[in-house]
């Protein structure tokens, strides 16, 4: 009996020393992992002065929009200017651990890994918003795993350099949301033509459903699939307490009314508009005046410049008129009138006629 004691007792001394054995090389290779990745990472300080492109816009001398320039349509916010409700669905969505991890979300990665294999397809991601920040505005947009080890690296950097407000201030002024508008700001223009301190919980839950795939989601291309990603970031607001059922209902019920922002670039004055671009890149260069924000005063008068449009647009309606008809813009051959006619439908889209326009059309004898 003796010895078989003294057995046991090597056994567990001998399982002891192995599993530490196994917990110093897991740990030693997992610093020097750390060690060999943090080379020559960029610095998170850099974060604390974030200047992202945004739009250059041309004041009226009334103050109203005339003309924006851009390479990226962003309009920055400050985060108290963001609605929480909105704040809270892009976490919810996005990160819904996001106020108590450190930059990682190992609970979120499993939990992603089985929603999306029992869904049948990717709607939840791995990565934390912070991850997101790190990859947008340090890393290359470059998949491989290497990026993943620095991305997480920078998100745990981050974590420790910025408040969470720093980190949601940056990823809903940085993130893309589709059809040309980065960041929250622009998106609500670009979707409802509201200013983002307008938007109610129904397009704060559309608005958060973009970032995994803001063509698919699209309420523009495809209102049924931004439907159903709308309830499922309410959802999703329901399980983490933001919202309760009868406000998800409410919500679902309430109608979305999709807006497109006309470019006023087109709309006022646009010779003018296009005069005042040439010369501020003359002065300041095109990398300025696109992408650092301007905002220009002009003294163009709207009222003015759309009263002298009109009578110019008559005197030349006029002057036409007494030259008298000078045949056919084109000649269309039998089969290519089908094609014309179906280009000029599109362009009108589904906009009423409006008496005294011009429209193109086919004259058949």
């Amino acid at each position: 009996m003796l010895g078989i004691e003294v057995i046991k007792v090597k056994i567990i001394k001998l399982f002891i020393f192995i599993l530490l054995i196994i917990i110093v090389s897991l740990s030693g290779f997992l610093w020097g992992t750390y060690t060999y990745f943090s080379q020559n990472l960029p610095s998170v300080s850099a974060l604390k002065n974030y200047k992202p492109k945004s739009v250059t816009t041309f004041y009226a001398d009334d103050g109203t929009v005339i003309a924006e320039i851009f390479t990226e349509k962003r309009k920055v916010v400050p985060i108290n200017k963001i609605p929480r409700r909105l704040v809270e669905a892009f976490v919810a969505a996005e990160d819904a651990n996001f106020f108590t991890h450190k930059g990682i979300d190992y609970k979120g990665i499993l939990r992603a890994l089985y929603k999306n294999l029992e869904a049948g397809e990717i709607i939840q991601g791995g990565s934390t918003i912070t991850q997101q920040v790190a990859k947008s505005l340090l890393l290359s947009p470059t998949r491989s795993w290497v990026r993943k080890i620095k991305e997480a690296i920078l998100a745990y950097r981050i974590e420790k350099n910025l408040t969470k407000e720093e980190i949601l201030y940056l990823y809903l002024n940085q993130i893309f949301l589709g059809h040309g508008a980065y960041g929250v700001a622009a998106a609500a223009e670009n979707y409802f033509g509201k200013d983002i301190t307008e938007i109610n919980l129904a397009e704060a839950a559309i608005l958060a459903g973009l970032p995994r795939a803001p063509s698919r989601y699209s309420p523009y291309k495809h209102p049924k699939r931004a439907k159903k990603r709308q309830e499922y970031v309410l959802k999703r607001m329901v399980k983490n307490g933001y919202i309760t059922k009868e406000e998800m209902e409410q919500a679902l019920n309430t109608k979305i009314i999709i807006k497109g922002v006309k470019n006023p670039f087109f709309e006022v004055a646009p010779y003018f508009a296009e005069y005042v671009r040439q010369k501020l890149e003359q002065k300041y260069g095109r990398e300025v005046v696109y992408n650092e924000g301007l905002k220009v005063y002009t003294t163009v008068l709207p009222s003015y410049q759309k009263a002298a449009r009109k009578a110019i647009l008559k005197g030349l309606k006029e002057l036409d008129k007494r030259q008298g008809y000078r045949g056919p813009i084109m000649h269309l051959e039998k089969d290519q009138i089908p094609n014309f006619l179906n280009k000029v439908t599109k362009e009108i889209g589904d906009e009423p006629l409006k008496i005294g326009e011009e429209y193109p059309a086919v004259s058949l004898k």
